[in-house]
């Protein structure tokens, strides 16, 4: 049998679920609705009020994404030095909750946070001030965090785990100490794993409107929010479709800095 044959089911199936949808939203993001061509679709971004939203999605994506870095990394760190077997059985813990649908995990977030939630609960039991943590661009950020957060441990953890211990053992010998090693060491070699994880947190991020649909109570509009509005309220494919071509410049940009910090897919498989 020609092994070629054998890619023929992922060929159909990326025609069918990748490339044709992908033409779609081009073609319906460069038309309007009589089928004539036009940029006013993909213009329309630098409206006032999707301007708005677009930057309010990079700067709670950005945030959440730094966030994310930050904790990510010391925990990665932890991960390797507890050796293979510990760590990867710490991994498997950490990814667990993952396994859990992405809807009703934020859902939990919610009964959380909400005004006569468990953590309100909690104060109004310790005599304390009730806080208005829903609908707040604090609780997106937590909801953003909590469910990417994996997709930046994951891949720096993957990464370190390859960092032979003699490259740091002679660092040490040579006098380097732990913010040397870090500095010079650890974070050269391990810039394909930060990269791939800020990509793999940043652009859903961006793009999400079930997080601020359910956390921000739909009082704060992100650009996915408008770009999901678009398709499932005013009907419009066209605008909805102009608005996700300006996303996937971002996305494009994202591809770009994988393919030249990570050329060997070091940070995307674990």
């Amino acid at each position: 049998m020609n092994k070629k044959l054998l890619s023929g089911p992922y060929l159909m199936w990326m025609i069918g679920f990748i490339l044709i949808p992908l033409a779609l939203i081009v073609f319906y993001g460069l038309t309007d609705k009589s089928g004539a061509f036009t940029l006013s679709n993909v213009i329309s971004v630098a409206s006032e009020e999707h301007a708005k939203a677009l930057w309010l999605s990079l700067e709670l994506s950005l945030i959440s994404t730094v966030l994310c870095l930050l904790i990510a990394y010391p925990l990665a760190m932890i991960l390797r030095s507890r050796g293979m077997e510990q760590g990867s059985f710490i991994v498997f813990i950490f990814i667990l909750p993952m396994w859990m649908n992405f809807l009703l995990r934020t859902l939990a977030w919610q009964t959380l946070l909400e005004k006569n939630g468990v953590i309100n609960g909690v104060l109004s039991a310790l005599h304390l001030p009730n806080q208005g943590l829903i609908n707040t661009p604090g609780a997106i950020i937590l909801g953003m965090v909590y469910n990417f957060l994996p997709f930046m441990v994951l891949p720096i953890y993957n990464v370190l785990m390859k960092i032979d211990d003699d490259v740091i053992s002679a660092a040490r010998d040579l006098g380097a100490n732990s913010a040397q090693v870090l500095v010079r060491i650890l974070l050269p070699l391990s810039l394909p794993g930060i990269v791939s994880g800020i990509t793999m947190v940043f652009v859903p991020a961006l793009t999400t409107f079930v997080i601020s649909n359910i956390l921000g109570g739909s009082k704060i509009l992100l650009i996915g929010n408008v770009i999901e509005q678009e398709f499932t309220r005013g009907s419009n494919w066209n605008l909805g479709s102009g608005l996700s071509l300006v996303l996937m410049i971002f996305i494009l940009i994202s591809m770009a800095l994988i393919a030249k910090y990570d050329k060997n897919g070091e940070g995307t498989v674990l």
